[in-house]
């Protein structure tokens, strides 16, 4: 009987051994493709290779929008998903108002070495929910920048000799470069006429004149329909006046400006691996990227961020044990953003954005400037990425724009068709 209870000791001991070193196994959904998701399989594979032997993150990657969210909702009501995900700060309202969300203690947060001192106070914000809970930790800025084509520039007196350009602050100096670079069959400017573009063009004008796209539950209340029919006729101006190309597919707005046949172009920091590649294999003139110029009163830039969230499984929730692996994992994530920045995008951890590194990164650095007067997406379950408030944006922004829709008009029906969706 001894010698029994002497070996099934020493095969527990065996047993508690193999699982003190046993390879924990992280959960990950996210929605990232293209670049990004290039990108970010690389930092995967670096963290799996530098903590090979007690961490492993298990990735898979799902379809970016509605689907992604879906999914992401369904699974946590019945106790399934990952143990981590990205989430778009835009969509917090949403995903707290569903409870797919489940809220980060400021303990465990400190535990893993994740401040609020180490990101933009307005980028920390954007991930918290309706209820001032800490949902999320960003990981990134991303925004609209301005793309431009220094010899173009030059040539019509726009550019300094730091490389970028100048007279393009106000609405009078904006128009008349625009005006100036339009020429010998070049465009002053390319802009995509998608749902995504509309929307971020125009938040950004708007806010750019101080106004609330959404106030204590309404829609373009008062003023601020006067300041959304004036951002709609200054990027209607640009149709009208023949110096942007009308409902221009996204490809073809990035195709004129690469070509030459667009002075300037605004998209996205996303964009910025395409031009670098180009220019890598000469097959790009001298461009340069900054901060979209303040074209109203101050600056302002719609922007939003990939962020890391935990999901609320119902009846299987995350372990706190398991909460700690991944909290440690996104703050690694953090700490190694300078790589994630590649795909242009802004570090939300600032020991990184300011870091030496990333100021020598090209462009990105010459557009950070964005990150202390960005604008987030108004907080409603009706806003963010793949919302209504861009289907919104498809049915009237881009339509003022081209000229089918009055501004004025656009900027009632936008704001009736949503205000009409909160009842």
């Amino acid at each position: 009987m001894i010698r029994k209870i002497f070996y099934a000791g020493i095969a527990t001991a065996a047993l508690m051994i193999g699982a003190a070193h046993a390879t924990e196994t992280i959960v990950w959904w996210d929605f990232l493709s293209g670049g990004d998701g290039i990108r970010m399989k690389a930092m995967l594979d670096e963290f799996n290779k530098e903590h090979e032997g007690k961490v492993h993150i298990d990735a898979t990657t799902f379809d970016w929008g509605v689907p992604f969210y879906s999914k992401v909702q369904t699974s946590a009501a019945v106790g399934q998903g990952p143990d981590v995900m990205t989430y778009h700060e835009s969509r917090m309202p949403l995903g707290v108002s569903t409870g797919t969300l489940s809220p980060l203690s400021p303990d465990e947060l400190a535990a893993s070495d994740i401040k609020a001192s180490d990101f933009g106070p307005a980028n920390w914000k954007a991930a918290q929910g309706p209820d001032g809970k800490q949902y999320a930790v960003p990981l990134d800025i991303h925004s609209i920048i301005l793309y431009y084509n220094k010899d173009l520039l030059k040539k019509a007196g726009l550019l300094g000799d730091d490389g970028k350009p100048k007279g393009l602050d106000g609405a009078a100096n904006w128009d008349a470069a625009l005006a100036k670079l339009t020429a010998n069959g070049v465009s002053g400017l390319s802009v995509p006429a998608d749902n995504a573009s509309g929307w971020r063009i125009f938040y950004t004008l708007l806010n750019q004149q101080g106004g609330d796209f959404l106030k204590d539950g309404k829609f373009l209340d008062g003023a601020n329909l006067d300041k959304a029919t004036a951002a709609l006729t200054e990027m209607n101006k640009w149709v009208k006046n023949g110096w942007a190309p009308a409902k221009t597919e996204y490809p073809a707005s990035i195709a004129l400006f690469t070509s030459g046949k667009a002075a300037m172009h605004i998209n996205g920091v996303w964009e910025v691996p395409t031009m670098v590649d180009l220019a890598k294999n000469g097959k790009l003139f001298d461009w340069g990227a900054i901060q979209i110029p303040v074209i109203f009163d101050h600056p302002a830039t719609w922007a939003d961020s990939h962020s890391f969230a935990i999901p609320d499984r119902k009846g299987n929730p995350v372990s706190p044990e398991k909460r700690k692996l991944v909290l440690d994992a996104v703050h690694w994530f953090n700490v190694h953003s300078l790589e994630w920045a590649g795909g242009g995008h802004i570090p939300a951890y600032l020991p990184v954005q300011e870091s030496a590194a990333f100021k020598a990164l090209k462009p990105n650095s010459d557009y950070v400037s964005l990150a202390k007067t960005a604008v987030f997406d108004p907080v409603s379950t009706l806003a963010g990425v793949a919302s209504p408030v861009y289907d919104a944006a498809g049915n009237y922004v881009v339509p003022a724009m081209s000229g089918e829709i009055a501004p004025a008009d656009a900027a009632k029906q936008m704001r009736d068709d949503l205000q009409g969706q909160t009842k």
